[in-house]
């Protein structure tokens, strides 16, 4: 299936307005240590910015006229890219983690599973409380939403209720997510 080559975008558009690629006839000129030189004929600035050994690279191509500043343009790019792997590594994405456990669970193994949760959400995760029910179990799923309703009551201080405890299917599930430290 061939494409209308009217609809494809040109892919000179989506390149920087760097160097020969600067179509206008004057720019604002910001030479390399930041500072206004003013507004100069674009082959002029073109050919200071070659004597340098740097680049042209159009800052403001709405402004009139047009605001064009000497850099090397490639440093300029790994410092953007680099500006942006710092704020995407300091984000966290809150995951959704899994707490799965019987409404027949010992006393240890509650604790366990609490401990966990505990972890997760100071970790800043949102958590799925699962309790399973099989077979003849369903005839005791108001005991599993007692635990539901206790292990939300253990967690309080951490965690709010997003999903109330409910029974979906052969499971009773509920879903809880951390206090943000603004609240």
């Amino acid at each position: 299936m061939t494409q209308d080559p009217r609809l494809r975008q040109d892919p000179r558009k989506e390149l920087p307005l760097l160097n020969e690629r600067i179509r206008v006839r004057e720019v604002r000129l910001i030479d390399e240590e930041g500072g206004q030189v003013g507004i100069v004929p674009t082959r002029q600035a073109l050919a200071q910015a070659k004597e340098s050994g740097l680049d042209l690279f159009l800052v403001q191509p709405d402004a009139n006229p047009p605001v064009a500043k000497i850099m090397d343009y490639g440093r300029y790019k790994f410092d953007l890219d680099k500006k942006s792997r710092e704020t995407r590594k300091k984000q966290h994405q809150p995951d959704i983690k899994e707490i799965k456990m019987r409404y027949k669970i010992e006393e240890h193994d509650y604790q366990v599973k609490l401990r966990k949760a505990q972890e997760f959400l100071t970790h800043g995760d949102k958590i799925k409380c699962v309790i399973p029910l099989r077979g003849r179990e369903m005839q005791h799923s108001n005991i599993a939403m007692e635990l539901a309703n206790r292990f939300f009551e253990d967690v309080k201080e951490l965690a709010t209720m997003d999903k109330d405890a409910k029974i979906e299917g052969r499971a009773i599930i509920m879903i809880l997510s951390p206090i943000s430290p603004k609240k």
